[in-house]
């Protein structure tokens, strides 16, 4: 699983960050034909593609996971679901929501979007996995 945001992504492509940035959707598919792996391509509605030709719009998250160790949280919260056994699949696609819903959660509650910190965001993700 590659976990790039758009100036990573350009540099794997060997593109500018305008270019991934003008077909999002396009740069996830070519870093999944190139890598053979899943590919969250980060930023505001995060594009997750798969090797089998899936791909997926995150809605979740907001402006505050811009910040320093967010794609760390995203990883780490990954890592810990296929740790688990959670498929790759899977497992992309409820980091990304989990890590997105997280952020939003602590928004609506006013902490933030200025100033979030990765560590809140790991908080709220833990208290959102222990509500369910």
């Amino acid at each position: 699983m590659l976990t790039p945001h758009p100036l990573e992504a350009a540099r794997l492509l060997g593109r500018s960050t305008g270019e991934v940035q003008q077909d999002r959707l396009g740069a996830a598919q070519q870093l999944v034909e190139r890598y053979g792996a899943c590919v969250v391509l980060k930023g505001a509605g995060s594009i997750c593609a798969t090797p089998e030709g899936h791909w997926f719009v995150n809605r979740s998250g907001n402006a505050g996971l811009a910040s320093a160790g967010m794609g760390d949280v995203l990883t780490g919260i990954a890592g810990a679901l296929l740790a688990q056994g959670v498929n790759v699949q899977s497992a992309m696609l409820g980091a990304v929501h989990l890590h997105g819903r997280a952020a939003d959660v602590l928004v609506a509650g006013g902490i933030g979007p200025v100033g979030l910190s990765a560590s809140e965001v790991i908080d709220a993700a833990r208290g959102l996995l222990n509500r369910a």
